[in-house]
């Protein structure tokens, strides 16, 4: 008999761990970046031990599977503005997103990084204006980008690898007026990425993923830099490696260069 980890995992476990993090995100436990990887984790999970690295620091228990019915936008509610007047804005880091958001560029420029926020609601909801500026939304590869709205003579694209059609994956949605202006979201692909810290959950899970496929996924040790007086061993100092040999000396050269001949009277 199979051990209960090694069981292949139904689909419908993936979407009840899929909700499980949707509501540590809400909670405020994990980013946008760390929830869009963990969902992709979470779909891509062949057993059930694997799926359960993914949500394993998380707190609670694994709810069901929901229905996943569409969310509503939000009708009323006060924005968190961002605005830029022959100028700039920018908001990068770890923030928090409890409210609708706001974006206007009038000849300015409005960098909005959300793949280090905290999304306290079902999704991220953007209102951004472009006219003679720039608008830009930088999110982690993996999410579903719903654009809409409006260019005249100016331009609104999406530059995401967004995630495979049928998965329920964090949505951010942007309605885009730009006049003579961008509203550009783009992902890590398109973008400088993050220096992203290498979690436990992540290196478990690429461990149990390298024993499938029979690939190392360790880590590679980084060689000492250029100029070191040692070259170490991975069992420590004491095996140093042993210099280089020096080529012999050829007998039929004499051992220093020729000296110029001294002047006369010396």
């Amino acid at each position: 008999m199979n051990d209960s980890g090694e069981m292949r995992v139904s689909d419908a476990e993936r979407e009840s761990a899929v909700e499980w993090l949707r509501v540590a995100s809400v909670e405020g436990r994990l980013t946008l970046g760390e929830l869009t990887e963990r969902t992709e984790a979470a779909y891509t999970a062949r057993t059930q031990a694997e799926l359960a690295v993914v949500t394993s620091d998380l707190p609670g228990v694994r709810p069901a599977a929901p229905a996943h019915p569409p969310a509503p936008r939000p009708a009323g509610q006060a924005r968190r503005w961002f605005v830029a007047v022959m100028g700039s804005s920018k908001q990068r880091g770890t923030w928090r997103i409890d409210k609708p958001l706001g974006a206007v560029a009038l000849m300015g420029d409005v960098v909005l990084d959300l793949r280090q926020a905290e999304v306290r609601t079902g999704g991220v909801d953007i209102m951004a204006t472009a006219v003679m500026g720039n608008v830009k939304i930088i999110v982690p590869d993996g999410v579903d980008v719903e654009l809409d709205g409006i260019a005249i003579m100016g331009d609104k694209k999406v530059q995401v690898v967004e995630a495979p059609p049928g998965t329920h994956a964090p949505v951010v949605r942007v309605t885009a007026y730009a006049v003579m202006g961008d509203v550009k979201v783009v992902g890590d692909s398109r973008t400088k990425p993050l220096k992203k810290a290498w979690s436990a959950w992540r290196e478990q899970w690429e461990e149990m993923r390298g024993e499938l496929t029979g690939e190392s996924h360790h880590r590679p040790i980084p060689p000492r830099p250029a100029g070191s007086p040692h070259s170490w061993h991975a069992t420590g100092p004491q095996h140093q490696a042993h210099p280089p040999a020096q080529p012999s000396p050829d007998p039929s050269r004499p051992p220093y260069p020729p000296q110029p001949p001294y002047p006369p009277g010396h």
